[in-house]
């Protein structure tokens, strides 16, 4: 009876993780329509500002991660943090403006990652890449 109980409740957690989840998506899509600059009637220059953004972004990311083994230094994990959350800004942003939602972004790469690696990573299936060959 005790296990029964343990995995109800552990269902209901990841219930509860799922709504609370989906409702950060919709509010931070909002919070960065409010804040991203945009060219009204310009789909082109927006979606550049909001790609261009990404790129920036990545780079401190990945020059964070350089000095940190440059340096021989522990991670920041605090800045990673603040520069993982301004690469996500932009990548809402481009999810904004392209009108494609975050939550199907999320679940399309879940569906082919688990077609790539059916059985967990490796090298191999890394190689054969199962999902672009439609199998």
């Amino acid at each position: 009876m005790e296990q029964q109980e343990r995995e109800t409740n552990n269902v209901r957690q990841a219930s509860v993780q799922v709504v609370t989840m989906g409702s950060l998506v919709l509010e931070y899509k909002g919070f960065v329509e409010d804040l991203f600059k945009t060219k009204a009637d310009n789909y082109d220059w927006n979606m550049a500002h909001a790609a261009l953004g990404i790129g920036g972004e990545a780079g401190e990311v990945v020059d964070l991660i350089k000095k940190t083994f440059a340096n021989g230094r522990e991670l920041d994990k605090d800045k990673l943090t603040k520069e993982l959350g301004d690469l996500m800004f932009y990548i809402q942003a481009l999810c904004n403006v392209t009108g494609i939602p975050l939550m199907e972004v999320l679940a399309e790469c879940m569906r082919k990652l688990r077609m790539r690696y059916p059985n967990g990573y490796s090298d191999q299936a890394a190689q054969e890449r199962r999902d672009e060959k439609g199998a």
